[in-house]
């Protein structure tokens, strides 16, 4: 079983409903066992796109699955709850995204292990480090270390997922 880190944000319709939308969906796959849920932060979005706030939060899971089969699942759960692709990094009803998948560095066109942005995001260092704060990317450095770098980033606690 693999040990992996989901990053999971919605900033369109009721925010809450689709973050809990998509644990359920998360929970229901035979192949997924969440381990640890932190708590939902609210987040000013990333680019120059104008949108609402984010709420994000970051899952561990166990899977059997490889990364590229639980890519697939992350994307028919986001579609499922009714997520468009059309403005890059513009407003979505749901977005996963895998931060790390055990200590394996991927780098293929559409998958990205680490996840290239990962340790410059205040919403994924914040809940990420809440969960498992001792947690090293597969370079060695403690993703802890990242955080004072993103201070300037607006972020949140807003309470837990139920």
């Amino acid at each position: 079983m693999a040990k992996v880190f989901l990053s999971l944000g919605s900033n369109l319709g009721d925010r809450l409903r689709f973050l809990r939308d998509a644990m359920q969906l998360i929970e229901n796959q035979d192949s997924i066992k969440v381990l640890k849920l932190s708590s939902i932060y609210e987040t000013e979005p990333i680019g120059n796109v104008l949108q609402s706030d984010f709420y994000n939060m970051v899952v561990e899971i166990e899977t059997k699955l490889s990364p590229r089969e639980l890519l697939r699942v992350a994307k028919k759960i986001e579609e499922a709850l009714r997520r468009t692709r059309g403005v890059h990094w513009g407003p979505r009803t749901m977005d996963i995204d895998i931060l790390l998948y055990d200590q394996k560095i991927i780098n293929e066109e559409d998958l990205i292990i680490p996840h290239p942005e990962m340790c410059r995001r205040a919403f994924v260092l914040v809940p990420l480090i809440e969960i498992e704060p001792e947690l090293k990317l597969p370079e060695g450095d403690l993703v802890s270390h990242f955080a004072s770098r993103v201070t300037n980033q607006r972020i949140k606690k807003i309470g837990t997922l139920f």
